[in-house]
């Protein structure tokens, strides 16, 4: 029968389902630490500018915003120096649509890895109940073909199996937890770009002005 030889088949998929799950947990660890320095980084670079915005939003000038731009290590610094730039040869026209196009070409880098830590949260937990189910479908086959291990080599056989939940449990905490906080940094990062946006238009019409 067809559900037979999907039995056989699955004798060992429990085993290899857990390697599986350890080899994602490496990868989304690697990519979590890597994330993490990442953008952790532009996150206190962007803070770092949004701090002398805010300066130079009380000294209630926008002449020294030129020196705002020479922040080349910040996203909104670059954003800024374009913007900028662009505004000496003409003007604000076509200034939002700089910013926007600057903001398409970096918020794929922002995002790096994000997907895979995505997917990684949302569907290890399955992974590892597949692989208890196949684990208590061959602990309920031992079960019937040794009848005098009795209720102890059930238990075992579930326990053991349950191990692959618990794994991908462990494997999908720390991706959700990593890709959530990312998301975060990387919507701090872009808010920071529209604070260069807003002063690079406020600074265009004060010169129109």
């Amino acid at each position: 029968m067809l559900v037979d030889k999907f039995f056989i088949l699955s004798q060992g998929s429990a085993e290899i389902l857990l390697w599986i799950l350890l080899l994602t947990s490496v990868l989304s660890i690697g990519m979590i630490i890597e994330r993490f320095m990442t953008l952790r980084t532009v996150y206190r670079r962007n803070m770092e500018f949004r701090a002398k915005a805010q300066d130079l939003l009380q000294s209630r000038t926008l002449d020294e915003l030129e020196d705002l731009a020479k922040d080349k290590d910040s996203l909104p610094g670059r954003a800024l120096s374009y913007g900028l730039r662009h505004v000496k040869t003409d003007g604000a026209n076509g200034l939002s649509e700089l910013f926007n196009s600057f903001l398409m070409i970096e918020k794929p880098k922002l995002e790096k890895n994000l997907n895979f830590l995505a997917t990684v949260g949302s569907n290890a937990p399955f992974v590892g109940l597949l692989g208890t189910v196949l684990g208590i479908m061959k602990a309920f086959s031992d079960l019937a073909a040794n009848t005098g291990g009795g209720n102890d080599a059930v238990m075992s056989g579930i326990a053991h199996a349950l191990v692959a939940t618990a794994v991908g449990l462990f494997v999908a905490i720390p991706a959700v937890i990593g890709y959530n906080y990312f998301q975060k940094l990387v919507r701090q990062s872009l808010q920071s770009i529209d604070v260069a946006r807003e002063l690079c238009i406020a600074y265009a019409k004060s010169k129109k002005a």
